[in-house]
């Protein structure tokens, strides 16, 4: 089926969207390469790699917290409403700075691909870094959520990758068709909170719902279910991307959009861990 589909010259009919960001423009590639074609092996690599480089950015927020300690404290931060944060003004700048270098390296390797090996690098390093600080800053007492996080996360990736390489989950256009529908539901769940929020007739009731434990820990379940379906997506473009041919420069995007959905799923664990742990010590 591959080798008739890339000798027909007939254009396959793609779904609105097959993957999160980075790996959605993959769908528009033409060129192939009889030679030096992308490999799983080579995606693997490229995807431990930016993995290694996460790591690394939590390994340098511990150090610039534990430089940045006898600093006197500039402001105090309340996060998830439970856990207060003092923060010298040097590291406010460079927690800002890496949130936003991050940010702006995520547009930049979605939009320019033959920058993700510099991007991607930057982006990992920024996530690792917000990691680490919400895991040893904020979460204090509650550090080993952190560790379970990584764990379910794991196992999220695990299950998923069973599902898609056995064949019980395809990501055809009906399986498009129902994740758009969750995407777009949360969409717009969102932003009629955020419009409700600054009516002052509805306001009262949107900060009533925000404070129902249940209804938030719900919704956090429901981002879970949508990046998880996500990463059987980016499992189908990547399958594609190699059994297609794509040249091997396309490693990086890959590897790319892997992790990017993988550390996706963590911070929606990790969230869903603060709010039972919030839920059962109040």
């Amino acid at each position: 089926m591959t080798t008739l589909s890339r000798e027909s010259g007939t254009p396959k009919a793609q779904p609105f969207f097959r993957s999160n960001p980075v790996l959605n423009r993959m769908s528009k590639i033409t060129e192939r390469a009889d030679t030096n074609t992308a490999t799983y092996a080579g995606i693997s690599v490229k995807t431990c790699y930016f993995l290694l480089v996460t790591l690394a950015g939590m390994v340098v927020q511990l150090l610039v917290k534990a430089s940045l300690a006898g600093e006197p404290v500039w402001q105090t931060v309340t996060f998830f409403k439970k856990f207060t944060v003092t923060l010298s003004q040097k590291e406010t700048v460079i927690l800002g700075a890496v949130l936003i270098g991050g940010l702006l390296a995520e547009l930049v390797g979605i939009f320019a691909r033959k920058t993700i090996p510099v991007t991607g690098t930057l982006y990992s390093a920024s996530q690792g870094y917000f990691i680490s600080f919400l895991v040893f800053n904020v979460l204090k007492g509650y550090e080993y959520l952190g560790l379970e996080a990584l764990l379910l996360t794991v196992a999220v990736v695990a299950v998923m990758s069973w599902l898609y390489t056995s064949g019980r989950i395809q990501a055809n256009r009906k399986f498009h068709t129902v994740l758009l529908t969750l995407l777009l539901g949360s969409v717009c769940f969102g932003v009629l909170t955020f419009v409700g929020s600054l009516i002052p007739a509805t306001r009262p009731y949107v900060q009533s719902m925000l404070q129902n434990s249940v209804l938030m820990i719900a919704l956090d379940v429901l981002g879970l279910l949508i990046a998880s379906l996500f990463l059987i997506s980016d499992f189908a473009v990547i399958d594609n991307c190699v059994r297609e041919g794509y040249p091997r420069q396309y490693e990086w995007s890959a590897a790319f959009g892997l992790v990017f959905t993988v550390i996706w799923i963590y911070l929606k664990i990790l969230d869903i861990l603060i709010q039972l742990a919030g839920k059962n010590n109040k």
